[in-house]
């Protein structure tokens, strides 16, 4: 790390948290990169809580390919709660990795040290009190059912190999009842709503505005 950015560092009272959640293919991860690409001349980092699933080394093979990813206790959410603090009080953190195809924790960590502005995105970042207190501000992003569950079915044929059957049968069994009981409900805890996620730029803008002028302010 720079002497210039330490040197802003002890500046800023504490780095900027905002939260961007919505359901799975809501255009959250759009948002994400639409203010990260705005801010990239500044210290920034993207947080994803996807990192958190928890370890499941204990478990066998197969009874890891039934884990539930759209619950709250899919993810080591007091981990995730211990590292943001300490990226907030300036603490540099070894994130962890999660391995997809083994279906628990990698061995693997990505260090990570402190930035002025730290955008945190899930599903479910909104759903523990602890998490949104760290937040200065909450974003949620609206995107109906049906445009989700296209963009679900486009990403995971192409990018991970899933055939259209599997991944329907997921979303009807899994994504959508786990979306309407854990995800949706936090809506309430946002303090901007985000319609049609990264195609709505006049909110984008919004938002980008509103945090530049705190990190003017800074």
């Amino acid at each position: 790390m720079t002497k210039e950015v330490i040197s802003k560092m002890e500046i800023v009272r504490k780095p900027i948290v905002i939260g961007v959640t919505g359901g799975s293919g809501s255009g959250k991860t759009s948002v994400s990169k639409a203010i990260l690409n705005e801010f990239k001349d500044h210290s920034i980092l993207l947080f994803e809580q996807d990192s958190y699933y928890k370890n499941q080394d204990e478990l066998s093979f197969e009874e890891r390919l039934n884990t539930n990813y759209d619950h709250p206790f899919a993810f080591d959410t007091d981990l995730l709660i211990q590292q943001l603090t300490d990226l907030i009080n300036f603490k540099a953190i070894d994130k962890p990795v999660y391995d997809y195809e083994a279906h628990t924790r990698s061995q693997q960590v990505v260090h990570q040290e402190p930035k002025e502005v730290i955008i945190i995105e899930g599903i479910l970042i909104l759903e523990d009190e602890r998490l949104r207190d760290l937040m200065d501000i909450k974003l949620y992003v609206d995107t109906e059912d049906d445009i989700r569950i296209i963009r679900r079915i486009k990403r995971d044929m192409e990018e991970r190999g899933r055939t259209l059957d599997s991944v329907i049968e997921q979303y009807l069994t899994v994504v959508k009842p786990m979306f309407h009981q854990f995800i949706e409900p936090t809506k309430k805890y946002a303090d901007i709503i985000i319609p049609e996620g990264g195609e709505n730029q006049v909110a984008i803008d919004l938002m980008t505005t509103k945090i530049a002028s705190i990190l003017d302010l800074h």
